[in-house]
């Protein structure tokens, strides 16, 4: 499952878009470098039932962004990419 995958299966499963999860996380005080992630995960299992997988992926997000490492990028890998920047604003509104 790529990177984006992940994130428009939490986008399905929760009906909230990753940058919607931005903005949550952030008036929680989870965009603090400082949080660690066993924290972010614990309330996103808690309140939306997301798992771990889905969950890191969210973590990623808010403290690093939308760009996600190069080497993921067009490689024939199960995690592979299409792009280094992921797309946060959901899947109906994603160009094609």
């Amino acid at each position: 499952m790529s990177f984006q995958a992940y994130l428009d299966t939490v986008e399905t499963k929760t009906g909230l878009t990753p940058r919607e999860f931005v903005a949550l996380a952030e008036e929680r005080g989870f965009d603090d470098p400082s949080t660690k992630a066993g924290v972010i995960l614990a309330w996103l299992k808690e309140d939306y039932g997301l798992g771990r997988g889905h969950g890191m992926a969210l973590v990623h997000v808010f403290k690093h962004g939308a760009k996600i490492d190069a080497k993921h990028v067009g490689t024939t890998g199960s995690h592979r990419d299409a792009s280094d920047t992921l797309w946060l604003d959901g899947k109906a509104t994603r160009p094609a």
